[in-house]
């Protein structure tokens, strides 16, 4: 099951201190300040959060805000009586001092001692109320009572009380009113009850202590709960399986004993449009692979044996036990927007393949890529695909342009190295010089089709595929594939990343014949086939992932918003991953094909910086905003 790094209720400390930078914000504090009915400035808080990356609720914004509160109340208390001992209890001292410090000042301890500081009144940050505002001033000041508190002054007639004097004489004197408080005035006062033995700083630490405590534990219990919640799901899922396996059973006996009255059931019920569907056999479970969404309308289908032969070849078609006629058992259900196929079982090892951050690494350890691209025309797409690389962990970034585009490239970053040979007369021994340094190739982003750079380009991957690093093939890269498919037919590390134009056209080249538009799935598996199980990303509204074997579809929600160069961050991206999955071991990817792995997690990135730079810019989001978007979309998808 997925995870979603802000599900529960624990924050960590980048979440807390972007909801601190978003809740200091000027507009935010003046929106605060004197406002009763403040709900709708902590949905403004909760979506800004979500922009950043981290999806919360507006109470959940405000209940961290009072708690943050709390803390740097009591912490400052404690640093006004013991000369700062108390900073370090409050980890995010600072940022409060310095949001707060802006606004009117309350005394801390008047709010302690009132109680004022769980409830944090007037100070803009309460829940609005169903109720309408008290309108008395001192209801609004304390929230207890709705009229004003009135002293009351009590007589009591004068009381002669014997004195006695030293000298034997009775002296009566008269107590009053006026020189009583009252009958209670003569009774001895209760002394308080102190922690006398304990000074006031190990008073307020442990106070301090236990009330993180107890938050922890709430926290605890609530992630506690969440799972039990996980778990009977899970649990119903299964029966519902259970329950499946039954009915195939059922029709099993049913078809045994009468295979006219399954041809007949088959006629009366159409299949399905728009649906996926899953075979068993009555009694097995289905398969782990077929992921279905929670809240889905499911059907199920008989089908008789003369049916099956219009079947894709790729699926299986069990017999029962009659051994003379076959039953197949389709569910199929109704895709929605929550469905992850293939999330599950393939986040968990792109997040195995990313390499730790440590000091002991040496530069260019964690990637150095090259790129085979950038002409004249076309000097975006090379710098797309090479800062990209660069965003997402690689220590160096090589481009292999023409000496026209060289100085517009360089001219974009200075992160970049580029080479001015790709359009040379010894353009292949000038970039074979660089091969040994670099642990993975990204051909096609600004190419173009000059049969010069062309050729070039073809050498060079010649040259790669005889030192075994993986090659991903983009944009006119993959024109130059279509033209002569033996440039990187059945090399295992290459990796071809078509839209749906390039894509039909390599498949009308390898199979000469039309596409059929109907099922992509198995169009992009024949192809990934018929050129040596290369592993092929078909990119469009769900990304299709196959390496001929099996189909992963990422459906990691993006945008309506289509730019050009996306598909360059999508290669400089896989570039990267490509290296990193290649280089970890077979238990890290759980035998799964590295470049399956590494294709997941570029799409996966690539959707959620779109989504991301989307919901800051909407319609004029470019690539260049997505790229900012690369360090916080990889924080919350892969190291969170």
């Amino acid at each position: 099951m997925l995870a979603i790094s802000t599900r529960g209720f624990l924050w960590s400390d980048v979440e807390t201190r972007t909801l601190l930078n978003i809740w200091g914000e000027q507009d935010i504090q003046t929106a605060l300040d004197g406002n009763f009915r403040n709900s709708h400035v902590y949905r403004d808080v909760a979506r800004r959060l979500g922009e950043m990356g981290f999806e919360r609720t507006p109470e959940q914004c405000r209940v961290r805000i009072k708690s943050l509160k709390r803390q740097f109340l009591l912490a400052k208390e404690g640093n006004l009586r013991n000369n700062g001992q108390y900073h370090k209890i409050c980890k995010f001292y600072d940022a409060m001092e310095r949001i707060l410090s802006s606004r009117p000042q309350i005394d801390p301890q008047e709010l302690l001692d009132s109680g004022a500081v769980g409830d944090e009144t007037m100070d803009g940050t309460e829940e609005e109320e169903d109720t309408d505002p008290p309108q008395h001033p001192y209801l609004e000041s304390t929230g207890e009572c709705s009229y004003p508190e009135t002293q009351v002054k009590q007589e009591y007639p004068p009381i002669p009380i014997p004195v006695t004097v030293g000298n034997g004489t009775t002296v009566r004197q008269t107590s009053s009113s006026q020189s009583a408080s009252g009958p209670s005035s003569s009774r001895p006062k209760r002394p308080k009850k102190r922690h006398a033995d304990l000074p006031l700083d190990s008073l307020m630490e442990r106070f301090l202590e236990q009330s993180a405590e107890a938050e922890q534990s709430f926290y605890q219990l609530e992630e506690q709960r969440l799972q039990v919640e996980d778990r009977r799901r899970e649990a119903e899922h299964a029966r519902e399986l259970h329950m499946l396996q039954v009915l195939g059973q059922m029709f099993s006996s049913i078809a045994t004993r009468n295979p006219v009255a399954t041809a007949t059931t088959t006629t009366a019920m159409p299949p399905a449009r728009n649906t996926m569907e899953s075979t068993m056999q009555p009694g097995v479970p289905m398969s782990a692979s077929s992921h279905m969404t929670r809240g889905r309308s499911c059907h199920l289908r008989v089908r008789s044996p003369q049916s099956q032969a219009e079947w894709p070849s790729y699926h299986s078609q069990p017999q029962s036990n009659a051994g003379s006629q076959t039953l197949v058992i389709e569910r199929s259900f109704s895709l929605g927007t929550a469905t992850r196929t293939g999330m599950d079982d393939i986040l968990p090892l792109v997040k195995n393949i990313v390499p730790p951050l440590t000091s002991k690494k040496h530069k260019g350890q964690d990637g150095r890529i090259g790129i085979i691209g950038g002409c004249q025309e076309y000097t975006g797409a090379p710098y797309f695909a090479a800062i990209s690389a660069l965003k997402v962990g690689a220590d160096l970034s090589h481009v292999f342009c023409t000496k026209d585009a060289a100085m517009v490239i360089k001219s974009y970053s200075p992160e970049l190295i580029v080479h001015p040979v790709l359009d040379s007369p010894n353009a292949v021994e000038e970039i074979e010089k660089w091969l040994p340094r670099l642990h993975s190739l990204v051909v096609g982003p600004g190419l173009g089709r000059d049969d010069k750079l062309l050729k070039n380009a073809k050498e060079v991957i010649e040259k790669s595929k005889a030192r075994d690093i993986p090659i991903v093939i983009d944009a006119d890269g993959l024109w130059l594939v279509a033209q002569q498919p033996s440039v990187i037919q059945g090399y295992q590390k290459g990796i071809l990343t078509p839209n749906y134009m390039e894509f039909t056209r390599l498949y009308e080249a390898m199979h000469h014949e039309p596409l059929d538009s109907s099922d992509h799935q198995r169009s992009a598996m024949e192809l990934s086939v018929a050129m040596g199980n290369l592993t092929v990303v078909l990119k469009g509204e769900e990304d299709l992932i196959t390496d001929g074997n099996k189909v992963i579809l990422c459906r990691q929600e993006g945008s309506g918003r289509r730019c050009g160069g996306q598909g360059d961050l999508l290669s400089g991206s896989l570039g990267v991953l490509a290296h990193w999955a290649y280089a970890s071991s077979a238990d890290m990817t759980k035998s799964v094909n590295p470049s399956v792995v590494a294709a997941f997690g570029a799409c996966s990135l690539t959707r959620q910086c779109n989504r991301q730079a989307f919901h800051k810019h909407g319609r004029a989001t470019t690539t260049t905003d997505m790229i900012q978007e690369i360090s916080s979309a990889f924080k919350k998808l892969f190291e969170s």
